[in-house]
């Protein structure tokens, strides 16, 4: 069994403390996706990050391993490590360079999405305005595919999602995205969206945020009642986990340098208010997750599918 958490952010700063990704593993996780980077984020930052982050990785190889493919992520599980890929959230790190794509590939990133909450070169954000891909972004979707990174529609514009999914040559996911039937805020996906992600083989990941579960302290049983809506919709192979739960530092400031404003990326007009940030389901949901997904009626395999299974059969159709 293989348990795969598609999100995770920790300080995205090069010494970042990995010992919460301990126990992350000791709750059951076998591979988590770090984020590495945003629209936000210049190229310096997120360069100093994947290196300081392949540092920490390569000094600690009994806890983690930094992986390419879908059999190394099996091979680190039954080695009793903890397998690790980067993301990164938003298009603008490539440069408007499609061929950055490949190089970020050989890095780590695994999988990454083309816009955060704004509109860029590439695509637009779920708050902003309705543009559609662009003739960029249908050339940096295919060097993305071509890269063997996993497309990830989370944090991106209806509109944009849909046209991204139907022009990819590989599964797409929505790697921390929840049905907006249940919770009707800008970053849950509709049911459009979940129809044609399942379209394309791919999978929608239940994020853990209590601005996205609507619940204000959230648990396994609230991650439950969001992934059995989207089996229910699309069916049971089309749902996984990315809980994207966020870890600072108190000695570590990950802010982005420069003219950064909080209040443009998560606009108060789309649900955020600064200085109240979101609560994060624990850590052990992973461990009592399994529980609620059998008081929803999911049998084992079923379970085991949600768990991990879902996103390691798309690995296994993109990673190269």
């Amino acid at each position: 069994m293989i348990n795969w958490d598609a999100h995770l952010c920790l300080p995205q700063h090069p010494q970042a403390d990995f010992s919460p990704l301990d126990q992350l593993h000791s709750a059951g996780v076998n591979y988590v996706s770090i984020n590495v980077g945003a629209d936000m984020n210049p190229v310096s930052q997120v360069m100093s990050v994947i290196a300081g982050y392949r540092a920490t990785i390569a000094a600690e190889p009994e806890r983690f391993r930094l992986v390419a493919g879908a059999d190394d992520v099996i091979q680190a599980a039954a080695d009793g490590v903890l397998a690790i890929g980067f993301d990164l959230e938003g298009a603008m790190p490539l440069m408007d360079q499609p061929e950055m794509a490949a190089v970020y590939a050989r890095l780590g990133v695994r999988q990454m999405h083309f816009a955060y909450n704004r509109n860029n070169n590439v695509a637009d954000g779920c708050h902003d305005s309705a543009r559609g891909l662009t003739p960029l972004g249908l050339r940096t979707l295919a060097a993305v595919n071509a890269a063997g990174i996993i497309v990830d529609c989370s944090h991106t514009g209806r509109l944009c999602s849909l046209e991204i999914m139907a022009e990819s040559a590989k599964p797409v996911v929505f790697s921390h995205a929840n049905p907006f039937a249940l919770v009707p805020h800008g970053r849950n996906v509709t049911d459009e969206q979940i129809h044609a992600c399942a379209a394309t083989g791919g999978v929608v990941c239940i994020s853990g945020l209590s601005w996205f579960l609507g619940s204000a302290q959230p648990g396994a049983a609230d991650v439950a009642r969001h992934v059995a809506y989207v089996a229910d919709l699309v069916g049971v192979a089309h749902v996984g986990i990315g809980l994207d739960i966020c870890i600072s530092e108190k000695d570590l400031d990950d802010t982005p340098p420069g003219a950064f404003d909080p209040s443009w990326w998560w606009p108060e007009a789309a649900g955020y208010r600064a200085g109240q940030p979101p609560a994060f389901v624990p850590i052990n949901t992973w461990k009592s997750l399994p529980q609620e997904l059998r008081k929803l009626g999911m049998a084992p395999n079923e379970i085991e599918q949600v768990l991990g299974r879902n996103m390691l059969r798309v690995a296994r159709a993109t990673w190269q």
